[in-house]
This record gives C-alpha cells, sequence and structure tokens, in this order.
C-alpha cells in the first residue's frame, strides 16, 4: 500500500537533492537494496506462493522463498525486468525525468547519462512512463470539463475558437480528449488525456464512463455525442461555443488551458516527434507531471515513479514497439 506523501521525509524515505542521490546511490546494490524495500517494505511475500517471512539468500541477488523454494529478485516482474542496462543508470533517469520540470527527450538522456545506445534510452523512458499510470487509480470528481483537441495538423476552419477543429484527412494525426476537474472558487485539480479513434458516442461516453465519477457535473460544448450523459448518471452541463458571447477559452478554461500546456510540452520538450501509435505514452507524462505539479520535492516525485516501477508489469521492447 502507498505511504501518504506527508509521512514521507526528504533525506530518510528518498534523496533530497542530487548530492544525496550520488550518496545514497553509489553503486548497483545499493540501487538494488533500495528497491527491496519499496517493493516488500519489511516482510518479504514469495510471488509464487505468496509466503511471508524472510527470504534465504541465493547467489546474483537472488531470493529464496522458505516455503516453496522459489527463487526471485527485486527485478522479477517489474519494469526492470530482465534488463542488461545498470540499475544505478535506471535510478539516474529516473531522477532526471522527474527532477527537470518539463521532463526530458531521449536524446537529452542519452547524453546526460552516456548511455552508448539512443535505443536504450529511447526504451527506459518508454518503460518509465508505462509506470507513471498507477492501476485502478481514483476517478476524477465534482465540476468536471471534457473536450476534444487534435495534435499533429493545424487548426482548420476560419474564426473557429474551441480547441477541436473537424481535421481533412490530410492534417488529422489523432484526437486526444481532456478532462479536467474544476475547483471552486478558482483552480483546476487533477486531469486526464487520452488518444480517441473518433468523437461518436461511443468513444466519448467510455472515456467519460473510464474516468469520471457518476454523480460528477460535466461540461462540455455543444456536441450532441455528448447530451446522453445524464442518462448515463451524469449531471450535464453544455455550452454551444460558436453562439457563445465568451470565447471558447472563456467558457471552457480548463481543457483549453491544458490543451495549450500539452502542445507547448510536446513542441518543447519532445520537438513534436512523438509519434501517433506512442502518444498515449506521452499523455500519461503529460499527466503524471500535471497532477503532481504542486509536489513539495522532486524527490518525491523520484520515490513515487520507482514506487510504481516495482509494481508494473514488465514490457520489452518489441511490445513497445507494436
Amino acid at each position: 500500500m502507498s505511504i501518504p506523501s506527508n509521512l514521507l521525509v526528504a533525506g530518510t524515505n528518498y534523496p533530497k537533492d542530487w548530492t544525496q542521490f550520488l550518496d545514497w546511490f553509489p553503486d548497483n546494490q545499493s540501487c538494488n537494496d533500495y528497491l527491496v524495500k519499496l517493493r516488500w517494505g519489511d516482510s518479504f511475500t514469495c510471488p509464487k506462493c505468496n509466503h511471508i517471512a524472510p527470504p534465504y539468500s541465493a547467489s546474483r541477488n537472488r531470493m529464496m522463498c522458505r516455503s516453496c523454494r522459489h527463487q526471485t529478485s527485486v527485478t522479477s516482474g517489474t519494469v526492470f525486468d530482465k534488463t542488461r542496462t545498470p540499475l544505478r543508470t535506471w535510478f539516474a533517469a529516473a531522477w532526471y525525468i522527474t527532477s527537470q520540470k518539463n521532463g526530458i527527450s531521449a536524446l537529452g538522456l542519452q547524453n546526460v547519462l552516456g548511455i552508448k545506445s539512443y535505443q536504450t534510452a529511447w526504451t527506459i523512458l518508454h518503460k518509465l512512463r508505462r509506470a507513471m499510470v498507477i492501476p485502478g487509480r481514483n476517478f476524477l470528481s465534482g465540476d468536471v470539463e471534457v473536450d476534444e483537441t487534435f495534435l499533429g495538423g493545424p487548426a482548420r476552419g476560419k474564426g473557429r475558437t474551441g480547441i477541436y477543429h473537424k481535421p481533412s484527412k490530410d492534417t488529422l494525426k489523432s484526437i486526444v480528449i481532456i478532462a479536467v476537474e474544476i475547483l471552486q472558487p478558482k483552480g483546476f485539480g487533477r486531469i486526464r488525456v487520452k488518444c480517441i479513434p473518433d468523437t461518436t458516442k461511443k468513444s466519448l461516453q467510455t472515456f467519460i464512463q473510464n474516468t469520471v465519477k457518476p454523480g460528477s457535473t460535466i461540461h462540455t460544448d455543444g456536441l450532441m455525442a455528448y447530451r446522453a450523459l445524464p442518462g448515463l448518471g451524469y449531471p450535464h452541463e453544455y455550452t454551444a461555443v460558436s453562439y457563445a458571447e465568451d470565447p471558447a477559452h472563456i467558457s471552457m478554461p480548463g481543457v483549453h488551458r491544458v490543451a495549450s500546456l500539452l502542445k507547448r510540452w510536446l513542441l518543447g520538450t519532445h520537438q513534436g516527434s512523438a509519434r501517433l501509435k506512442h502518444l498515449d505514452e506521452y499523455l500519461d507524462e503529460f499527466t503524471f507531471r500535471f497532477n503532481r505539479r504542486a509536489a513539495r520535492s522532486r524527490g518525491l516525485l523520484f520515490y513515487r515513479l520507482l514506487e510504481q516501477a516495482v509494481a508494473t508489469n514488465p514490457v520489452t521492447y518489441q511490445d513497445i514497439i507494436k
């Protein structure tokens, strides 16, 4: 179970700065020991029989269950599974990802850590992005704005002010739907961002049902596909942007602000190089960063990322490129 952030202490549970990071993790063994604490704490649990007891020590940092004699390692069944990259490099990558406000590109990571292969740096980033999504994370609630934008082509439609413009097949790259919690009296809460295949009723409603808690009030534009939301348990308020007195960024400020920040981030950090088939993983990283923008310590983000990495199922390079 995840430890509440207010119980975690910089310098005790995680390094508070880069100097302390170097002191804590001088070699691979120290990284391995840290992952053991993150994954099992003081109670080793056998992944095969679920027996809880201190394990026997085996060779190559492997642990043997006292009950079934099954051998395992702390990286087995995690993002780090079967990696040939030293754990210290993984830890440094996680630190750079979380300590840089806007993240880092694969080329930037390769250069700063001296990784020989661009493919290795790219794979590390994508695997860590997989760990940025918590399985079973809480739904958005309260007042929630929902709208769509598209990435990869110029906006079309003279005089249009909304974040979604009907694209032609020559400009369409990906349709992205955004949901934002609206706080009172002002401000934004958590967000969810995801690629969708189209703007049909099925696609939009599926995203909302998988993202927003029933009973929450949904604010949208006048798209007809949203009109059935009350029947699904969501009070619905909409603004026909084309006929409204206020421009779209005034009537629906949350989704427009997030869309603007997302596009700026993709162009700034990644120079717009995110490919369509990997776009959801970049969106997961953006969501991870936005939802933790008020974190009191970058070291705490490092802790959370590693904590989720040891709870995330392994994925191979071939899985990612497919």
